[in-house]
């Protein structure tokens, strides 16, 4: 179907500068015609580029404000129902799974729904959290700190979980035995550093994090620093 009238002669409106310049399209356009056309037209790319930036910037404010509202502290849930439940509910809205001690793994159906049965598990401990490919981020964790026995920590792919997150898993020193960082695209050598106080640990996976610029000594190092721990990820051949 042909293109309306009005919005071919708005076409040409926004690349002549005038009503006057459709005349010319058919014909020789004079040199200051040409130069006038020129920059009508690099003043109507810097004004649509200009749109597309900002169209970008309003969708990057609007998948951060997500990530901050969906990371917001639930100490109203803690106070009202404890640490155990609070750090449940916010793991399984984020579209991740628990496990309460001596129990099976509670995870959120493909529509994010999941059963209000664990409300009744108040004093029982959270054992191990799976949060692969959650929006948590540095403040996100204070629903996860209080969880004073939690076991194993997954946190593979995890898109915002970066170098400070690491510093503050130290409250969980005494209990975390397994953890998991897999995938994280913002974690480097700084943030790995920030694991000597996990002493607990038994199992850590570094594998595939591309901000580390040297997986073999990094590893190498990470052992060091954990002795007792199994370290999987980045071979000790590689980037040395």
């Amino acid at each position: 179907m042909a293109a309306p009238r009005s919005f071919l002669c708005r076409l040409a409106l926004a690349y002549n500068g005038s009503s006057r310049g459709m005349h010319g399209l058919s014909g020789a356009v004079p040199p200051e015609g040409n130069q006038r056309k020129r920059r009508t037209l690099l003043q109507f790319l810097s004004d649509h580029f200009y749109d597309v930036e900002a169209l970008r910037l309003y969708l990057l404010q609007r998948k951060m404000s997500k990530v901050h509202q969906e990371n917001r502290s639930l100490a109203h849930i803690r106070e009202k129902y404890g640490p155990y439940i609070a750090g449940a509910f916010f793991v399984l809205k984020q579209g991740g799974a628990v496990k309460f001690q001596d129990h099976e793994w509670i995870r959120p159906n493909k529509r994010g729904h999941f059963s209000g049965e664990f409300l009744k598990l108040l004093t029982v401990p959270v054992q191990a959290v799976d949060a692969s490919g959650c929006a948590i981020n540095y403040d996100g964790l204070d629903n996860l700190l209080p969880l004073k026995e939690l076991q194993s920590l997954s946190l593979q792919h995890c898109p915002h979980v970066d170098d400070w997150c690491l510093s503050r898993l130290y409250p969980l020193a005494g209990s975390l035995q397994e953890l998991s960082l897999s995938g994280c695209p913002q974690i480097s050598e700084r943030g790995l550093a920030c694991l000597h106080h996990l002493q607990n640990l038994r199992r850590l996976d570094i594998s595939n994090l591309p901000a580390v610029s040297y997986p073999g000594l990094t590893r190498i190092l990470v052992e060091e620093m954990l002795p007792n721990c199994e370290v999987l990820g980045m071979d000790e051949a590689q980037g040395l």
